[in-house]
């Protein structure tokens, strides 16, 4: 199937009645706009003995893996719930477990867990202060399941994404690489943001990013723990609770589709 949220889109495979081995090689041709069917995560929906409703594993458009996706979460958490007509359920992922309720008029909230804040968790390269990074810019460090990198500059829509995004991606603090975010108070509890993904690129939205974005905001004192964010794709909600970081929004399930064996024997 191929699923957005906000225009961060993601093919997803349903696998839970049929396992599903899946490849970086597979994974990198999947994701080719070119020659497969492009997206910005790759999601698989797996059975997986799980103690959840179904268990999720992520891959990056370059092939690489990712312990979340939370809006591809929250795609696949809307078609389950479509499918069951349930109105809460559960997703197991690297991170943990996570839960879903259904909002009403297509509008899904995922609870993505607490974030890391420890630099050992995140994970960094050293024992430092979270909250503000010795990089030229003073970032803050947060883990949701994946590392952030999260940057608060006056204008965000004057940031060169496509250079700044990949020099900060590999910087030697983080050692599994970073999402980074370029974030702008734009009110009281409103952010404006923009985002570079690990293994991706620029992306529209980014669901961890936004959570992580409102964390970080928080942290400073820049905001309350209910937030406003605005991405180039669109608009979340982020609520910090105590059981976990909600994100809230809506999803686009684009269509379903069979690939070729011919595509298939091409990868041989």
């Amino acid at each position: 199937m191929k699923m957005h949220g906000l225009g961060n889109d993601f093919v997803v495979v349903d696998a839970r009645a049929q396992s599903l081995e899946m490849t970086e090689s597979l994974a990198r041709a999947l994701g080719d706009r070119h020659r497969g069917v492009g997206f910005d995560q790759l999601a698989i929906v797996s059975r997986n003995h799980s103690v959840a409703d179904v268990y999720l594993t992520f891959y990056n458009s370059d092939g690489s893996t990712a312990g979340a996706c939370g809006n591809a979460t929250r795609c696949i958490a809307r078609y389950l719930m479509d499918e069951t007509g349930d109105e809460t359920l559960s997703l197991e992922t690297e991170h943990g477990i996570l839960f879903a309720k259904n909002m009403g008029d297509q509008i899904t909230s995922i609870n993505m867990g607490h974030p890391d804040l420890g630099w050992q968790e995140i994970p960094l390269s050293q024992n430092i202060d979270t909250l503000e990074l010795p990089i030229d810019g003073s970032p803050t460090a947060t883990g949701m399941g994946n590392p952030h990198c999260t940057f608060f500059v006056d204008d965000v829509d004057a940031i060169d994404l496509e250079t700044q995004g990949p020099a900060f991606e590999h910087h030697p603090l983080y050692p599994e690489r970073t999402n980074v975010q370029f974030a702008q108070i734009v009110g009281a509890d409103h952010i404006r943001m923009r985002v570079w993904e690990r293994g991706v690129g620029v992306t529209l939205a980014s669901g961890s990013s936004s959570c992580a974005t409102a964390v970080a905001a928080a942290r400073r004192g820049l905001t309350g723990r209910t937030v406003r964010i605005d991405l180039d794709g669109g608009t979340l909600h982020i609520d910090w609770r105590d059981d976990g970081v909600w994100m809230t929004g809506g999803t686009m399930h684009v269509f379903s589709g069979t690939l070729t064996q011919n595509f298939l024997d091409s990868l041989q």
